[in-house]
């Protein structure tokens, strides 16, 4: 599916959304006033286990809490501890994970000049960007393009 400004317009979070958020936030406040370091935060509140994905299990869930202003202010929140919170002590820290991204080298002098510009490493300004909420229409799947090439192929057969 392309996308359009139809699919990439936000739905309306539903009330219930809207307390789910409130309770999140409520729960992310708490613990960004005890100033903890922003990996342990991280995954207190959007992490595989936290608060978010505990009260939004399904996919459809996540996505309308995405939506709502209190998810905004998550994102402020953990932007926060990143520029000033404490570093983790080496006992809390994770694991560091190393992932390898192919990109054109456009994209990566852009990535390069933008992190210059902002006076922040590479490092630090990807995971920024990874931090950020992505509509599905414009994230490409392997099922989508393996679909484009057999309809190709079919149209090449007539």
């Amino acid at each position: 599916m392309n996308a359009t400004p139809e699919t990439l317009v936000a739905t309306q979070p539903t009330e219930e959304t809207q307390e789910t958020g409130r309770e999140i936030v409520r729960f992310a406040r708490r613990l960004h006033a005890t100033t903890p370091d922003w990996e342990s935060y991280f995954r207190e509140v959007l992490g595989m286990a936290g608060i978010a994905r505990r009260l939004c299990p399904t996919e459809a869930e996540l996505a309308q809490f995405e939506q709502t202003t209190q998810y905004l202010e998550i994102q402020e929140m953990l932007a926060d501890l990143r520029q000033s919170g404490p570093l983790p002590a080496p006992e809390d820290q994770e694991k560091i994970r190393v992932i390898t991204v192919r990109m054109p080298s456009s994209m990566h002098e852009l990535l390069k000049s933008e992190s210059f510009e902002k006076k922040t490493t590479m490092n630090k300004l990807c995971i920024s960007k990874l931090l950020q909420v992505i509509a599905d229409p414009l994230i490409p799947s392997v099922a989508h393009r393996a679909a484009k090439a057999e309809k190709k192929g079919s149209e090449a057969d007539l």
